[in-house]
């Protein structure tokens, strides 16, 4: 890669008059600008060594790749004459100026609450639906199953109660991930939960005689808004008396003073203002359901992928959760908003199908391929920063796919019974009566999508696939002087088969799963991630460090074999600017598998707002014919995680 042309190259589609400021990270270029409209997206798009672009957090990020990119920064840092800055003043510098945003504060706040505990709810609400799977009768005749099969009313009434157990317990889960976000000790969140769900309470017809004040003994299982408010609450609290403690006695009453002062609190006054919160909200989200109908949700489900672009989604299984713990057997609400989500991603996902079939691009059809499937089980994001709002028509197309099928789902009043995959998978989540109706929805919002984005694409941007055919074709006719130098490089002895181990143990994520669109989108190559379930991090392979960055954060290897492997620990981890990380090794240093490359504190990354889920991935995936994974589920260090060939 020539690094400096490749800077020039970026600094003249964006402009150098509107370059803020620049910093980088492991795989890409972060650029503040003044004018994000004034970029030259198509010069970029159609760069060889540009792997891709996208905007968050008022940052224009150019993606280049592991052990390029710090050059390709010099050079533009020489071009521009800009000054070094840090990822982290980056991020000042692009928020400056910009007013404070209570709302997306509170949305960013529900999802760092949220998200670490949807699995479990995930877990219970699918299991809720398969009890309305053997307790729904008309699914294969007039009786239920369990009703045609006696012996498996066991099973059915075990499976009943670990459903529920997820809802019922509910602010014990919220309790313990508030505390996390709220800087308070975890435990002392789960004991406010477990407070505000024990069996013991005798429910809001029963009293405490308090002086002569009757405090209710309400049972808040079930409920999201007041655990909040009363976590957050401990976290005052508990910040208080460590401050005002001696630490002589600071252990004992801390602890003591903080649980009891906020569980008084939270019977007498919290609890129930906050329910009447927490029902009003409830009530009004229903009440525009019902009243809006199957036109209100033809509305959500043709902005709902706008709402994806905002981030506003996230706040989403706040009131889900709501919704879902008033369903019982048929009875209550249900989730309406999973079967929107489900709608606009399948029709996003079918948008990018079929610019697979209209471009003729080799790069384009291997991204559309992936983020096509992964849009279709759930995950939308590498479909829709991708490919679709890359040529703009695609998203549209599917949000009026999206909308027409929310509509007809509306009108067959389809609910979700447990959060899931909202995609073609959903269905496993979907009252079991209405799985045959929300199948429908979906294959409506396919084909709609589909057909309208090609036939679009056909007829009126056809201009566009074939000049893309054609600069390729130019490209591949008459190659650069750098390429030439690549192509004789690549004649020497090059790759060969060999099986990466994980460098960590943990949980592994597929990584179109990974919230980071860079990642996910797959640009930097096939790989996976895992969620580590300690803090070091070993060699997967014999070979040499390439690069070993001064955060701590990121590791680039060459295997001995050829395989090109980046290590990344966590999701912009970068922004710590090493602050709890150690690096073992350094550039050029040879190593062989197991040997350690360096520690992170999953302690430090948390409290940062961080997501520690690490990628491994093969950078030089474009050498081989087959990147493939091998395991899922629990890995240990060291075991097979890779296979090139």
């Amino acid at each position: 890669m020539d690094y400096g042309k490749v800077a020039s190259d970026v600094v003249k589609a964006v402009g150098k008059d509107n370059l803020v400021a620049a910093a980088h990270c492991a795989t890409r270029l972060r650029l503040v600008l003044k004018d994000d409209t004034k970029v030259d997206q198509k010069a970029l798009d159609e760069n060889p060594d540009v792997k891709g672009t996208f905007k968050i957090d008022g940052q224009y990020q150019v993606i280049i790749g592991a052990g390029d990119v710090n050059f390709v920064y010099d050079e533009l840092i020489k071009e521009t004459g800009l000054s070094e800055v840090s990822t982290d003043d980056l991020k000042q510098i692009a928020s400056s100026g910009k007013k404070f945003n209570p709302i997306m504060a509170l949305i960013k706040l529900l999802s760092d609450i949220f998200v670490p505990i949807i699995p479990a709810l995930v877990a219970g609400g699918l299991l809720m639906a398969l009890r309305n799977f053997l307790t729904s009768a008309g699914l294969f005749g007039p009786k239920s199953i369990e009703e045609m099969y006696p012996a498996i009313k066991g099973i059915s009434a075990m499976i009943q109660l670990m459903s529920a157990a997820p809802f019922m317990f509910l602010p014990i889960l919220v309790g313990i991930s508030a505390a996390k976000r709220f800087g308070a000790n975890q435990f002392l969140g789960a004991a406010i939960g477990m407070i505000m769900t024990t069996p013991d309470l005798g429910g809001s017809t029963e009293y405490w005689n308090i002086f002569g004040y009757h405090v209710a003994q309400t049972n808040y299982a079930y409920q999201v808004i007041p655990v909040l408010a009363a976590v957050w609450l401990l976290s005052v609290l508990e910040k208080f008396f460590h401050k005002k403690l001696p630490s002589s006695v600071d252990f004992t009453f801390t602890p003591l003073l903080s649980v009891m002062i906020t569980g008084f609190l939270t019977f007498t006054v919290i609890g129930p203002v906050m329910l009447l919160v927490s029902n009003g909200i409830t009530d009004a989200i229903v009440w525009l359901y019902n009243t809006t109908g199957f036109i209100g949700m033809g509305i959500f489900g043709g902005t709902y992928s706008l709402i994806v672009m905002t981030g506003l989604h996230q706040s989403f299984p706040a009131i889900e959760t709501q919704l879902l713990s008033a369903w019982t057997n048929g009875v209550g609400y249900g989730d309406f908003i999973f079967i929107v989500a489900s709608m606009a991603n399948v029709a996003q996902g079918a948008a990018t199908f079929a610019i697979w079939f209209l471009t003729k691009n080799s790069k384009t059809k291997g991204l559309t391929s992936s983020a096509g499937v992964s849009a279709l089980l759930g995950i939308t994001e590498p479909a829709l920063f991708g490919v679709n709002l890359k040529y703009r028509f695609p998203f549209f197309c599917a949000l009026i796919g999206s909308g027409v099928a929310a509509a007809v789902a509306g009108l067959l009043k389809v609910v979700a019974v447990s959060l899931g995959s909202a995609g073609f998978l959903g269905f496993l989540s979907i009252n079991a009566t209405s799985i045959p109706f929300y199948v429908l929805c979906e294959l409506i919002s396919f084909a709609i999508a589909f057909a309208i984005t090609y036939f679009y694409g056909k007829t009126k941007a056809a201009g566009v696939f074939e000049a893309e055919a054609a600069a390729e074709q130019i490209a591949v006719e008459t190659p650069s002087t750098k390429e030439a130098e690549v192509a004789a490089e690549s004649a020497q002895p090059g790759v060969s088969a060999e099986t990466i181990v994980s460098p960590l143990a943990g949980e592994t994520v597929p990584l179109t799963a990974v919230n980071d669109p860079v990642f996910s989108s797959e640009a930097m190559g096939k790989g996976i991630a895992v969620k580590p379930s300690g803090n070091t991090v070993y060699s997967p392979v014999d070979g040499i460090v390439q690069i070993a960055f001064e955060t701590g954060h990121a590791y680039g290897l060459k295997s001995d074999n050829g395989a090109e492997v980046l290590i990344h620990v966590g999701i912009d981890t970068v922004s710590m600017n090493g602050k709890g990380f150690a690096q073992k090794v350094t550039a050029n240093q040879k190593v062989k598998k197991g040997d350690v490359l360096g520690t992170f504190d999953t302690a430090a990354i948390a409290a940062a707002g961080l997501d520690d889920t690490t990628m491994i991935i093969v950078t030089n995936t474009a050498d081989y014919s087959e990147v493939t994974s091998v395991t899922e589920g629990t890995i240990e260090e060291g075991a097979d995680l890779l296979k090139v060939k």
